[in-house]
């Protein structure tokens, strides 16, 4: 038997994988656990963080974002100005940009892509970013054509901008994916000019304009992407390729790191951290990220149509507890949705954990005791996260207000289109911000938003986003995002949960990646080095 199990161990040394990491560290290759596999790489589509992930290589737009300070930094504009009353912007292009098919990259590229982004056919989710144009929201409407929008191209290195209002933020929008500039010859070719999921984001086909050009695309297996000759700054960019892993389940994807298969894992199983902290703090991250995780409720679906009934579901819930317990204090408790100190606004209204209330918002909408409630679903994401925090917000369901609740684990393409179609009872949901503002976050609920996902609409509500869109004084703005908030924690077609944090694993060789409050890196600046 001894001899026995000494084959099967020298068997099982011999087939276990080479470490991956240290090939990489070699060839300089970056290998990302990016958590989901992608739903598109067309910028101007993708909502999940995980794609976005990805587009970040790919792609560039006028601005990026300052991992440090979240401002805006030079990318493919390299300055820009704004006129005394904040209605006019000039970007300034940088010379010789390329396509990374090492065409000519120019201002009506830009222009061009943004007509594209609000084509009413195309139903871009992300296309209100592009609302401070002059005339954008009238453009993906319909009820003006494209030519109208107030984006032009002066020269082939200047665009000048007309906006609606003055929006100081303006610049950190332009990092956003939706205003990355898309390749028309190639859209045209493969018909993905109002068209989604056509085979222009396929290897062999994708031209982009990023440090990194894509090279396979192997489904639920990795994405990967080589350097860019043609891209504007390609001699500083030290990284030769990043491979991203589609690994929804964060158990294997912290086995993957152990077994030295990946550089960085998208996050850290909860049961992990302590370990972490004591035996590897070196490899453990927990960096600052603006995020709030939340529940989704479908208002069009019965007994959720009731504002007392969302009410007291998010009443029941103990996000302290939860923080305290599950999340090993790695995520602050939300008792509101934006997250705190957001430039500088801080949310005045609360949703407490006042169990007794909740039962007399239940027993007032007709279910005493849970009494007649109907069972319901709530769809989470297929990962160790969301699956476990909803499994204690279903007991704390139970156990206060006697309401059951089903929980159906779907991957994140099924996660996020059932959102989109309202295909869902109740579901979990995340929200990172674009940049750092209120807006980011209060805007997705203004009623037929494209990111609302609720089926909620109300008149208050909008009036008041209304009210901050006009504001000229920064106290009357952030007046009106309180006046939103409170009414968005007191109608509740959402439940806010907890803050983000980003919690995940990084190898010593990694240099250049720093903690980054919206979660967007610029790969250019990353490198591999042998601890």
């Amino acid at each position: 038997m001894r001899h026995r199990l000494l084959a099967l161990a020298l068997l099982s040394a011999a087939t276990l994988p080479a470490r991956l990491v240290d090939d990489g560290i070699r060839d300089q290759v970056l290998l990302v656990g990016n958590g989901a596999e992608p739903q598109d790489l067309d910028p101007q589509v993708m909502t999940a963080f995980t794609d976005q992930n990805i587009a970040l290589a790919l792609f560039e737009g006028l601005c990026a974002l300052d991992e440090k300070t979240s401002a805006a930094v030079p990318a493919a504009a390299e300055r820009w100005e704004a006129d005394d009353d904040g209605l006019t912007w000039t970007f300034h292009l940088r010379a010789g940009l390329k396509w990374s098919d090492g065409s000519p990259l120019t201002a009506a590229d830009f222009v061009d892509s943004w007509r594209r982004a609000l084509l009413p056919a195309l139903a871009a989710e992300y296309s209100y970013l592009l609302f401070p144009l002059k005339n954008a929201e009238a453009v993906a409407s319909g009820r003006l054509p494209p030519a109208a929008l107030g984006a032009e191209p002066v020269d082939d290195r200047t665009l000048r901008l007309a906006l609606e209002r003055p929006t100081p933020y303006l610049p950190a929008l332009t990092a956003n994916p939706v205003w990355f500039p898309v390749h028309g010859p190639t859209l045209a070719k493969f018909k993905g000019l109002a068209q989604r999921g056509t085979a222009w984001t396929r290897p062999g086909h994708l031209v982009g304009n990023g440090p990194f050009a894509l090279a396979e695309w192997s489904p639920n297996a990795h994405v990967k992407v080589v350097h860019n000759p043609h891209y504007w700054e390609a001699a500083a960019v030290r990284l030769r390729g990043i491979t991203f892993f589609p690994t929804e389940n964060m158990d294997v994807d912290e086995r993957a790191f152990r077994a030295g298969q990946v550089h960085l894992t998208a996050e850290l199983p909860l049961a992990k951290v302590d370990s972490y902290r004591k035996s590897a703090p070196a490899s453990l991250r927990l960096d600052p990220f603006l995020e709030t995780f939340f529940l989704r409720f479908n208002t069009t679906r019965a007994p959720l149509g009731d504002a007392r009934v969302r009410r007291a579901l998010s009443l029941a819930i103990d996000r302290a507890q939860l923080s305290r317990t599950l999340l090993r204090g790695t995520r602050a408790p939300a008792a509101h949705y934006t997250p705190p100190d957001c430039a500088g606004y801080n949310a005045q209204a609360r949703v407490p954990h006042d169990p007794a209330q909740a039962r007399a918002l239940l027993a007032a909408a007709g279910f005493p005791g849970g009494q007649g409630f109907p069972p319901l679903d709530a769809q989470v994401r297929n990962d160790e996260l969301h699956a476990k925090v909803m499994e204690i917000i279903q007991e704390m369901w139970r156990r206060e207000l006697g309401v059951t609740v089903t929980i159906s684990p779907v991957e994140q393409k099924t996660w996020v289109k059932n959102q989109q179609s309202l295909a869902y009872a109740i579901s979990t949901a995340r929200w990172v911000g674009d940049f750092v503002d209120p807006v980011t976050f209060l805007d997705m609920f203004v009623g037929g938003g494209t990111n609302n996902w609720t089926g909620w609409a109300d008149a208050d509500y909008d009036a008041a986003l209304a009210a901050a869109a006009r504001a000229g004084a920064r106290e009357d703005r952030f007046a009106a995002f309180q006046r939103a908030e409170a009414r968005l924690l007191g109608q509740s077609p959402i439940a806010p949960v907890f803050f983000g944090t980003r919690s995940y694993l990084i190898h010593p060789a990694v240099r250049g990646w720093e903690p980054a409050l919206l979660g967007f890196h610029q790969y250019k600046k990353v490198y591999l080095a042998a601890p």
